[in-house]
């Protein structure tokens, strides 16, 4: 299905959107429809011509939310039954989080799923009382059209708004009830939680084709968190291998972008072979590190190749040049320069012609092969209802390099070879496509999981140049993004306009990122701001009633409900984080309370630890640290120096979930030992550095030696 008019900007009309920063939002800012943003003007409105608010939520790279766009925003007929019955709300839930939360919790509850564009009518103090997500401009199969919706709910408003305003009353008040239901005052954490929750994870498990679940399949890499775990801490060899099979099932897939590198957000197939095209940069954040992880494991080169593909792309796709990460690439794109139709994959899709016209005969018949090129395109019909793909390829590894070069006669380095030309010339020539439009806002929270990222790949494949990557992105949101006055964040920065008071998701990403900045720099200054930013976020989002951490800041009052959740979905929610956080806090700046504190956070949410721990895998992963021994290893010696770096070469090589690392160097070690006294009197012995392992503060014998440390690290706790 071409999308005529999707991404076009007609100047005929504009509304309030014009002068937001979000390119979601700019992006119908030229639509007919009277689009405020959220704020107080929309709602002032409502209430002075007491209508209803209509609230869209969508994101920049969301396929349905271009098409309901197209059909029914740019539609004038439309947009004059919305203008004249509603006050109309665009929100970008990649901004507003908050009030995306609030009003999916409704729409879940009251029809049973969610998704986006949501699309939700409010009384004019914003409480929700119908909703749903995507709906067509007109009536077709029995199901009601846009235009028919909003008359009936403009219809029934008029009739009997006092009846429906009670009713949404009712609604706001069962919400608040199921956020403040009381918690244990201690949570029931054991290992049996651990073991239920691998149970629960396992039975779901594909193992034809790796992943969990059917279509759709996501990657939801906190799975992957929580499997690695549960096998360093049981030996438990299924734990790994389905892991191991669904990240090569991924690899190997159409979800996989082979040419340009990196991942589309999930398939619409069980084989990962039909993405829906968009890239976030939280999937590869979060992919990467599980990538590398499978490679400290295994050590096998095909996992640190893949961390490489991730990493690269973002530098060369995703990164700005001050230093901060974008937030994502489009779905849709031209289908052809100079044209407006727009198609969802464009940009990544091949004919066989096209291919052999790049390649020649030859080289393009290897790579057919290897990448199941087929003449008539290789997308089955039941996985292109609209008719988008026919006669073009999207690119899946259909034989390995030994069998290719079998078929063809040839070595296997040969066929690498081939194959490695033939990507490279490929991505050249795609490159003179037109480019899926990029959402070039940097988001701290999203900036937090790839300072991991690139700061963990800096410290597993010893490659300095990812370590600056993630310091540039730090000082970038220090910079930019930070009060050092206050210790808040700010959550948004696009083209020198910065917006939006953080939420807990901003703090516990950026947190995150910080301390695995620091196990791969060693500067200090990277641990003392996390340490004051977790020192702000206890003090603006913790419950002090039921434990745990509400997702917003106080007296935002057109939040209807400070919401407080532990879902780990295609994210981390901003508790399991927090938890872990705190955990790995409480070791590094030996702040007792921080450890009490994340036993709170299991107890808010000890109900569902115990009952649905598969909905949690993040928080799972939390608790086995807070099962585990705390481990400390301290390197004392000078970061720049050789053999300091071979025995942090001996530590990061491993898998080691429940450990945090120091260096002792100089100065900094100094302002370590302020907050860790048994770190003061470890030295270098006869000037070589020398590595300290700890358990629970209490060390081994101090050695010099690598393979004596490696002896000691692969010790069982």
């Amino acid at each position: 299905m071409t999308e005529a008019g999707a991404h076009q900007v007609s100047h005929d009309y504009t509304n309030h959107l014009i002068h937001e920063s979000s390119p979601y939002l700019l992006m119908h800012a030229h639509n007919p429809v009277d689009w405020y943003p959220w704020g107080d003007e929309a709602f002032d409105l409502a209430k002075r011509e007491n209508k209803p608010i209509f609230l869209s939520v969508g994101y920049s790279t969301c396929h349905w939310c271009h098409v309901m766009e197209r059909e029914s925003f740019t539609n004038p007929e439309i947009a004059r039954i919305m203008n004249d019955n509603f006050v109309n709300i665009k929100v970008d839930r990649e901004e507003r989080p908050d009030v995306d939360k609030v009003y999916m919790t409704f729409v879940q509850a009251t029809t049973g799923s969610g998704g986006w564009p949501m699309s939700v009518f409010l009384t004019p103090d914003l409480k929700p009382f119908f909703g749903g997500t995507y709906w067509p401009p007109v009536d077709r199969y029995g199901r009601p059209g846009f235009s028919t919706v909003l008359e009936r709910v403009a219809g029934a408003w008029k009739k009997d708004s006092a009846r429906i305003e009670k009713s949404a009353a009712d609604v706001v008040e069962q919400l608040e009830k199921s956020v403040n239901a009381p918690s244990p005052e201690k949570a029931n954490i054991s290992e049996a939680i651990l073991t239920h929750a691998y149970q629960q994870i396992k039975s779901g498990y594909d193992p034809a084709n790796g992943g969990f679940g059917g279509a759709p399949k996501f990657p939801r890499p906190v799975v992957f968190n929580f499997l690695l775990r549960y096998h360093a801490r049981t030996g438990d060899q299924a734990a790994l291998q389905m892991t191991l099979h669904t990240l090569h099932a991924m690899a190997e897939g159409g979800i996989h972008d082979h040419l340009g590198g990196g991942f589309h957000r999930y398939s619409v197939d069980a084989k990962w072979h039909v993405p829906h095209f968009e890239k976030m940069l939280y999937d590869q954040a979060q992919l990467a590190i599980a990538y590398l992880e499978a490679y400290q494991i295994t050590h096998d080169p095909f996992y640190a190749a893949i961390a490489h593909d991730i990493l690269d792309y973002v530098l060369r796709d995703m990164h700005s040049a001050h230093g901060g990460f974008f937030s994502a690439e489009d779905a849709d794109s031209q289908i052809e320069k100079g044209k407006p139709e727009h198609g969802e994959g464009a940009f990544y899709l091949w004919s066989s012609g096209q291919i052999e016209e790049v390649l020649g005969p030859d080289a393009a018949k290897i790579f057919g092969y290897y990448y199941d090129v087929e003449p008539h395109g290789n997308v089955a019909v039941q996985n292109d209802p609209q008719g988008e793909f026919t006669g073009k390829n999207i690119l899946q590894v259909a034989y390995s390099v030994d069998a290719t070069a079998k078929h063809f006669g040839m070595s296997p380095e040969e066929i690498r070879a081939t194959l490695a030309d033939a990507r490279g010339r490929l991505l050249a020539a795609r490159d003179q496509r037109p480019r899926p439009p990029l959402d070039d806002k940097v988001l701290t929270s999203w900036n937090g999981l790839m300072i991991s990222a690139f700061a963990r790949a800096g410290q597993i494949l010893g490659d300095a140049a990812y370590v600056k990557a993630a310091q540039d992105a730090a000082d970038f949101i220090q910079a930019k993004l930070y009060n050092d006055r206050t210790g808040m964040l700010m959550r948004r920065y696009r083209e020198g306009d910065v917006g939006i008071g953080g939420f807990l998701d901003d703090y516990t990403g950026l947190i995150q990122g910080l301390l695995d900045l620091y196990e791969a720099s060693f500067r200090v200054s990277d641990l003392t701001w996390g340490i004051r930013l977790e020192e702000t976020q206890d003090r603006l989002f913790w419950d002090d009633k039921g434990g745990g951490y509400f997702q917003t800041p106080p007296n935002d009052t057109s939040i209807l409900v400070r919401m407080r959740d532990a879902y780990d979905g295609a994210e981390p929610s901003a508790n399991s984080v927090a938890a872990i956080n705190l955990l790995r806090l409480a070791e590094m700046a030996n702040r007792p309370v921080w450890r009490e504190k994340a036993d709170q956070v299991f107890a808010a949410f000890s109900r569902q630890i115990e009952h649905a721990p598969e909905t949690l895998p993040q928080m799972i992963s939390a608790v086995d640290f807070a099962l585990s021994k705390p481990r400390q290893v301290v390197i004392a010696g000078d970061r720049t120096r050789q053999d300091t770096q071979a025995l942090l070469n001996v530590v990061n090589r491993r898998y080691l979930p429940n450990k945090v690392l120091f260096v002792v160097d100089g100065e900094e070690g100094k302002q370590l030992a302020s907050w860790l006294p048994f770190i003061e009197g470890m030295h270098p012995i006869d000037g070589k550095a020398t590595a300290y392992v700890c358990e629970n503060y209490t060390c081994k014998l101090p050695t010099t030696d690598p393979a004596r440390v490696a002896a000691l690290l692969d010790e069982k706790p």
